[in-house]
């Protein structure tokens, strides 16, 4: 499996520090299912709670009676309605050692026979709730509370997706499930609380949590509710049938009935028949896990069959015919210590927060974007407050929003640049994000080492130093100004030997000859990048074609939205000195190997490319070259791939047709596995496509 290792639990040496130790996670737990704004996040509570049991288990005569333990939810949560049967917590493992002997175990309780079959679902993140309808009716929704009673939360009715007022038969049932919030939901919850004079909820599970108890709203929160049980007991429900189910065969009755299930996506509730398939489907569901729109923190394994079940029994928290695969934490509480603006080739001014460091997901962090000034007041962000970070997959890590209940008072608002931090200039404020008026000007050396790099023009020994001051001494004002410098001009700079002049004057003469892709790459036009580049050079097949195109012809290439076109028309337009500069300094404006795209009707990706050996397939590159690719960039191998017919991607789906993975391929490669894309090693690939190579 692929797994990063949890991290080790905390370490309780004395009595005094079990104590306080106990007293720490049960106000976390308190904060957590009470208001959702814990000051402990999932992670630190795991590993604090493992220190607890460790120490229990060597001193079980100083059990503390309000350890938490002990109880379900830590035994901090109550209410009026009492369960019918117990609402239980689940016991964690986080390795595949691990869970080994947790199924070892569960073997041993059902008297050394084989488990009959498993079944995996995933560990939703959010709250738990049981749904009773009578004749059909949805009649109470009751929280888990301590799991022996609840609250009662009946309020919610008609506002919880995958909860029908009526079930598709009148029959009698307990359902119990998780109620969570889609992405869509969440942003939508934000904004209403936000119209409303409130503060914007911190994360998603907070959000769950405060809107499903709030009674007197003038606004609704819609949320989602998935099953994962039901009372199946005859005491319990009206249609005996239920107790001879398996587990997933239950799910599958739910879905039917109208209730809200992972049925139909893809992180279904699967059956597995041995312990490897378990495995597998547990590494499909963690590498999916940063591509779905609901939260998860790991997978959920359970013995699918009432015999297993009824053998195995419970305990006074878990099942034992259950558990839970914790994977690594990819949200982490941290403090935001400050924020600084940095300001980017074309004039854009971002604020970047400075964190405390924080491990996520295997990570240190030490900075999150925060995107622009509109996000940092939407948030109410300020120097000093605890933060939720979050990193899902291999995107940049983004302050997801602050800890409101955390805060001591000295907490000041963020102050914003009223000039250029850079330049000195005015701000243009007029659109979300922020620009210096002085635009490219103000860039013109973040801009130009951005055109000079390995993946843009690739011009070597043009660094930082020697970049400064062709800009200071007026001698480059622009990234096509570089093809007109002359040897004597380059000699006129501080410490530039010959030696150094000649092979500088040759690796300008040689980036000439780059493809259109870096050279438009390297114009640094505002919504473009690197991959993006390559794609409106694949597209178009030459700069003329791409000066030629308006927003409509922009939009036909893969990855670019109205608005993206728009700005992309507005950027080649502004630059239209630049290219022509470019073009008399005899810079190539052609892509090699050009192909035009498939015409409407034809089959999607480059028919005429039929020939070529990755024709029509979209590619993923993961992991380090070797072989004969081992000194390829990533951009070198997206270029390869257009070559040679194919569409680079930088993730893995359903769509993709092959996987190019190299040493340390991580979460793509175990993706790619299960999804059962095809997966080559470089010096495969590299003889699949030796035509192509440089």
């Amino acid at each position: 499996m692929t797994t990063i290792p949890a991290a080790p639990a905390v370490t309780i040496d004395t009595e005094a520090d079990y104590l306080a130790a106990v007293a720490a996670a049960r106000a976390a737990a308190e904060a957590y299912y009470g208001s959702g704004e814990s000051g402990m996040d999932d992670d630190a509570y795991d590993r604090l709670l493992r220190g607890i049991t460790a120490w229990e288990v060597e001193n079980p005569d100083a059990i503390a009676a309000d350890s938490p333990t002990r109880e379900v939810a830590a035994g901090v949560t109550t209410g009026d309605v009492p369960h019918l049967v117990r609402m239980l917590s689940l016991g964690n493992v986080f390795s595949a050692e691990q869970l080994t002997d947790w199924a070892a175990s569960l073997q041993r309780r059902i008297g050394g026979r084989d488990v009959a079959g498993w079944v995996v679902e995933p560990k939703l993140d959010g709250v738990a709730l049981a749904a009773r309808y009578r004749d059909g009716r949805l009649m109470q929704l009751v929280t888990r509370g301590d799991g022996s009673t609840g609250e009662d939360v009946s309020h919610a009715i008609g506002h919880v997706a995958g909860l029908p007022l009526e079930l598709a038969e009148p029959i009698t049932v307990e359902i119990r499930g998780e109620v969570l919030m889609t992405e869509a939901q969440f942003a939508a919850g934000n904004e209403a609380r936000v119209a409303h004079g409130g503060q914007l909820f911190a994360n998603r599970r907070n959000a769950s949590s405060g809107s499903l108890r709030a009674k007197d709203r003038a606004y609704q929160v819609q949320q989602t509710f998935i099953a994962y049980d039901a009372l199946t007991d005859p005491a319990h429900t009206s249609d005996p049938a239920l107790a001879n189910l398996t587990h997933i065969d239950l799910i599958t009755r739910l879905h039917r009935l109208g209730v809200g299930t992972t049925i139909g996506t893809r992180i279904a509730a699967l059956e597995c028949a041995t312990l490897e398939e378990v495995r597998a489907r547990i590494d499909h569901i963690g590498a999916i896990r940063p591509d779905l729109d609901i939260e998860l923190d790991g997978a959920v394994i359970k013995a699918n069959t009432p015999a297993d079940r009824a053998d195995a029994g419970t305990g006074s928290r878990t099942p034992h015919w259950a558990t839970a695969y914790k994977f690594p934490a990819d949200k982490k509480i941290t403090v935001l210590l400050d924020v600084e603006w940095n300001v980017g080739r074309t004039g854009v001014i971002a604020p970047r927060g400075i964190l405390e460091p924080v491990e996520v997901g295997g990570t240190t962090i030490t900075y999150a974007t925060l995107h622009n000034p509109d996000d940092i007041l939407r948030k109410d962000l300020r120097p000093g407050d605890r933060v939720y970070v979050l990193r899902a997959g291999e995107v940049i890590p983004r302050i997801e929003g602050a800890i409101v209940s955390q805060r001591t008072g000295d907490e000041q608002p963020i102050v914003f640049p009223d000039d250029c931090p850079r330049c000195g200039a005015a701000i243009d404020k007029s659109e979300v994000r922020w620009r210096c008026v002085r635009g490219r000007a103000c860039g013109q050396v973040a801009g130009l080492k951005y055109a000079v790099a390995r993946d843009c023009l690739d011009i070597e020994g043009l660094g930082e130093a020697v970049v400064v001051q062709l800009v200071e001494r007026g001698l480059v004002g622009d990234v096509a100004d570089l093809f007109t410098v002359t040897r004597d001009q380059l000699m006129s700079l501080d410490r530039m030997g010959d030696k150094c002049a000649d092979n500088l004057m040759a690796a300008i003469e040689t980036a000439k000859a780059q493809p259109l892709n870096r050279v438009f790459c390297a114009l640094g036009i505002r919504k473009t990048g690197r991959s993006l580049s390559l794609r409106i050079a694949a597209h178009f097949g030459s700069m003329e074609a791409v000066q030629a195109a308006d927003a409509d012809a922009f939009e036909a290439v893969d990855g670019i939205g109205a608005d993206k076109a728009a700005v992309i028309v507005e950027g080649v337009a502004e630059l239209s000195d630049v290219i022509k500069k470019l073009q008399a300094a005899g810079v190539n404006m052609t892509q090699p190997g050009w192909v035009p795209p498939a015409a409407a009707g034809e089959e999607p990706g480059r028919a005429a490319a039929g020939g070529l050996p990755l024709a029509g397939m979209a590619v993923v590159v993961t992991g380090g070259m070797s072989g004969p690719l081992t000194d390829y960039s990533r951009t070198q191998m997206n270029e390869l791939i257009a070559r040679a017919g194919g569409k680079s991607s930088s993730s893995v789906s359903a769509k993709t047709n092959l996987v190019v993975a190299g040493e340390k391929a991580g979460s793509k490669l175990a993706k790619a596995e299960s999804l059962g894309v095809e997966v080559i090693s470089p010096e495969e690939f590299a003889q699949r496509i030796a035509a192509y190579l440089d």
